[in-house]
């Protein structure tokens, strides 16, 4: 047989696999079910035992947490010295990857797997530095504790209530040469850890009491026995492939149950799953999917998709994979996953069927060497009666019929002229032909109606006595029963191939919708647009009205919402929407060709991810009575299923840009509260200062102190006002209150009026304003537009020198008129360019911190956009040429 002599062979994947380790270097895990279990200790002591046999081993870390026993196995064994990183004012010790490397050993010890290196290291966790030593050549020993792997972190988390926060991968322990299990009994890690041979004893006693209770160490000690026997199993699973070895090696349970489309086939499920929970061993549901999977009835193909439903909820791994031969591949793929049992159900077929078509359990018994037949009971309910194979897809009209006869007419046509001009030694091959075309284009029936014109007619015009149903000679005879034999063979064969073909054709064109689909869905950022393509594509695969529905944002009474429609008015009684809420709720289909209520108008079939439901989608087919057949239930939940993973993709984006959002507003709020605690308070100090001092001392003053602690107060109150008065405008422009009021504004009464405001501000400095006259006038809001320009003066104040210049300048551009407020200070940071207009922020000054809240740009920046203009940044352009530095603030107003 095929099947197995390709079973003698080794695997290609699995020899691949094994001449790329054979490149590498080993790696052997000591994997501890908790800490103090003694890794350490172990991959000393065997790394000791490797250096007496003459092996070069070094010491590339290994952590002994001041164990002296620990300690005292590292006597002997050559230790890389490690290297030393600053970090944040600490002094941190990494291994030296580059110093092992060099040094080459044919062994390195790398203690705890799952460290992460200090900031600076090459790789950011230790096992990708151990990674490099092996792809280097270079053996390992590693350690590492259960609750460091990443699948079981969860479940670790879950049992100690503690999370670990380093993990490794699973793929580095699963791809490790050798996994050694460092275990203790619960009792001995105890008393271990009262000894304080584990932590020093106020930590020991406080472990005790939380992480290290006898019942977390034994579901710990559970944990890492079933990871180590899984590493294990796949290591014989490998060793087998590799050798070629068919088994099975019965060194685990694992059970195969064999799905078809018969109602036994539930009934062997349910048996297979009591068998494999009684031997605590894996399930694997398998299908194999022979030709006559294509002439399965709608009724087959919905109860095998049923009992496929059933396997997955009992917990098994449902497997299909096609085949020629239903036995052969089984036993080939119980071997290659090493099970030791196979549940079959036992359908009541009639003896003539086993006959014709053979019995699958009898062939499993005969040669399922070393594998466990088990046969599961049929029930009582009888075998259904599927009909012949070739009564299947009869066509019913007279066309096939009577095009098989005008080929056959030609056929005979063409052989009459063929044996009048040349002699052929059988002509009967012409007929043939149109018993291949027949078979290819309508089916096996129309074929061998064909095939018996093609007899008739090679009989009556070809074998003597001619234009008689007689035959004279027996040779003719046989001639002719062999025709018929080569024409029915013939005819079956390309019936076949026919089927197979429109089966291919239905398959591609299936792949083919869905992945249009899932480009259409792939780039859309908006739920209702997805939810929209998916109901119009639905509705246009299935030929019916679809709905999608979904909860409500706040649920309240718990009732499901439809959120699109095709057609968009499609109608829904409350029968319609209680069916749906029934679907949603027992997230099992519901209505129209299903067990619960199928007396509904719709189907509806809840669409849900691995995370949660999503919601519900409802189908009505337009033809009346017409229900889904089970190709359309499959197309149906295959696209459901891809449209709930793009609407929980969009949910999680929302969500995340939610998150986002409140992280900047707490960002902000945080912000706001650090200033304005911080710039309020100090005006405030001022105030209450000077006043105080007035009133506690006021006989003791003269009449210029006095006046200096008015001024001083009057001054701080102004600034007080300005910070109060910018938190307001902030908030009207955050609520989208500010409604400018236009009038026409002279450029220079604006820069006269700020400047005068401003003056307080820069009585220490230089201004100059520059005005030219005859500036075209502006629509703008006076007050809002004074406010920008006194906020850029105040941002110039407080950044320039004493006797520092200050320049106003308006000119006039292109359709615009320019305001430009330059100053003398620092100037703009690089890296604040692109910050500078945002709520909060302040550009380092450099030398001292400034006052403010952060606000004045970003008021001046919402109050010049509301009056249809813009503002920008920079630093001076003609510093080269002037010798000054410092910033320059652009506002332009459009003429407009």
């Amino acid at each position: 047989m095929v099947g197995a002599s390709a079973d003698t062979r080794p695997s290609p994947d699995a020899l691949l696999e094994a001449a790329e380790k054979e490149r590498r270097g080993k790696h052997k895990i000591f994997l501890g079910a908790a800490p103090g279990v003694g890794k350490t200790y172990e991959m000393l002591s065997a790394a000791r035992r490797r250096k007496a046999a003459g092996i070069d081993v070094v010491v590339g870390v290994a952590e002994t947490h001041g164990r002296a026993e620990t300690e005292a196995q590292l006597a002997g064994l050559e230790v890389v010295p490690r290297r030393v990183v600053e970090y944040k004012g600490r002094t941190l010790e990494e291994m030296d990857l580059d110093a092992v490397l060099k040094r080459r050993p044919a062994l390195v010890l790398v203690d705890e797997l799952a460290h992460t290196n200090a900031e600076g290291s090459r790789h950011p966790k230790r096992y990708l530095d151990v990674e490099e030593l092996l792809a280097a050549g270079i053996d390992v020993y590693s350690t590492l504790n259960v609750q460091h792997i990443e699948s079981l972190n969860d479940v670790v988390a879950r049992i100690t209530r503690i999370r670990v926060r380093e993990t490794v991968p699973d793929r580095v322990v699963d791809a490790a040469d050798e996994v050694e299990l460092v275990d203790l009994t619960p009792a001995d890690l105890m008393a271990r850890l009262r000894e304080g041979k584990v932590y020093v004893r106020e930590q020991a006693q406080r472990a005790l009491r939380h992480y290290f209770s006898p019942g977390n160490l034994t579901a710990l000690r559970e944990l890492a026995l079933r990871r180590t026997a899984e590493r294990v199993d796949d290591q014989m699973l490998s060793y087998m492939r590799e050798h070629a070895i068919t088994g099975p090696w019965a060194a685990g349970e694992r059970v195969v149950v064999c799905l078809d489309p018969s109602p036994a086939a539930a009934t062997a499920v349910r048996a297979a799953k009591r068998t494999a929970d009684g031997l605590e061993a894996e399930l694997i549901a398998l299908y194999v999917e022979t030709d006559r999977h294509t002439i399965l009835s709608e009724a087959e193909h919905a109860r095998l998709a049923e009992t496929m439903r059933l396997a997955a909820q009992l917990g098994a791994e449902v497997v299909t994979v096609p085949g020629r031969s239903v036995v052969e591949e089984i036993l080939a793929f119980a071997r290659s996953r090493n099970a030791t049992r196979v549940v079959v159900g036992k359908s009541r077929r009639s003896r003539w069927f086993e006959l014709r078509h053979g019995s699958v359990v009898d062939e499993l018994v005969r040669s399922g060497s070393g594998l466990a037949i088990e046969v599961a009971p049929s029930g009582d309910a009888p075998a259904p009666s599927s009909p012949t194979d070739w009564l299947l897809n009869v066509p019913l009209t007279p066309g096939p019929y009577l095009e098989g006869a005008l080929t056959t007419a030609l056929a005979t046509a063409l052989g009459k002229a063929i044996d009048a001009s040349i002699t052929v030694p059988n002509v009967s091959l012409v007929f043939v032909v149109p018993v291949l075309v027949a078979a290819a284009r309508h089916g096996l029936v129309p074929s061998l109606w064909v095939a018996g014109l093609s007899v008739l007619a090679f009989n009556f015009f070809f074998l003597p006595p001619l234009y008689e149903f007689t035959i004279a000679d027996p040779a003719n005879a046989v001639a002719l029963v062999l025709f018929m034999f080569v024409a029915i063979a013939a005819s079956a064969l390309a019936a076949r191939t026919r089927s197979q073909t429109e089966a291919a054709r239905r398959e591609a064109r299936t792949t083919a919708e869905l992945y249009a689909f899932s480009r259409k869905i792939a780039g859309v950022i908006e739920l209702y647009d997805l939810l929209w393509i998916v109901v119009t594509h639905l509705a246009r695969l299935l030929n019916a009205e679809v709905v999608i529905l979904m909860p409500e944002k706040d649920p309240g009474d718990g009732k499901l919402a439809p959120r699109a429609a095709f057609p968009p008015d499609s109608e829904f009684s409350d029968a319609d929407l209680a069916a749906a809420r029934w679907s949603w709720d027992a997230d099992h289909p519901t209505g129209r060709g299903t067990d619960t209520l199928p007396g509904g108008r719709w189907l509806f079939v809840p669409i849900s991810t691995s995370r949660a439901g999503v919601g519900v989608i409802g189908v009505l087919p337009l033809k009346a009575g017409h229900e889904l057949s089970a190709s359309e239930r499959r197309l149906l939940e295959a696209v459901g299923n891809q449209a709930a993973v793009a609407i929980e993709r969009l949910t999680l984006a929302e969500d995340i840009d939610q998150a986002r959002l409140g992280a900047e507003r707490e960002r902000l709020r945080s912000a706001m509260l650090t200033s304005v605690s911080h710039d309020l308070r100090t005006p405030l100090a001022s105030i209450i200062g000077a006043l105080s001092s007035l009133r506690s001392y006021r006989d003791r003053y003269d009449e210029l102190t006095r006046d200096e602690l008015l001024g001083t107060a009057l001054s701080e109150a102004e600034r007080l006002d300005r910070f109060v008065g910018n938190l307001l405008d902030m908030t009207r422009l955050d609520a989208g209150a500010i409604a400018p009021k236009r009038e026409a504004v002279d450029a220079g009464d604006l820069v006269s009026t700020a400047l005068r405001r401003a003056m307080p501000l820069l009585k220490d400095k230089v201004v100059v304003p520059l005005v030219p006259p005859g500036l075209p006038p502006l629509s703008l809001d006076f007050v809002l537009a004074e406010q920008v320009l006194f906020n850029l003066l105040d941002n110039a104040a407080k950044y320039s020198p004493a006797g520092g210049r200050i320049e106003v300048e308006a000119r006039p551009v292109a359709g615009a008129v320019e305001i430009v407020v330059r100053d003398e200070g620092p100037g703009i940071p690089a890296e604040a360019l692109d910050r500078l207009f945002h709520k909060f922020y302040r550009a380092d000054a450099g030398d001292r911190q400034r006052a403010g809240t952060g606000l004045g740009l970003a008021i001046a920046k919402g109050f010049v956009e509301a009056l249809g203009g813009t503002i920008a940044a920079r630093n001076r352009p003609d510093h080269s040429e002037t010798g000054r530095s410092g910033a320059e603030f652009i506002v332009r107003y459009p003429l407009s």
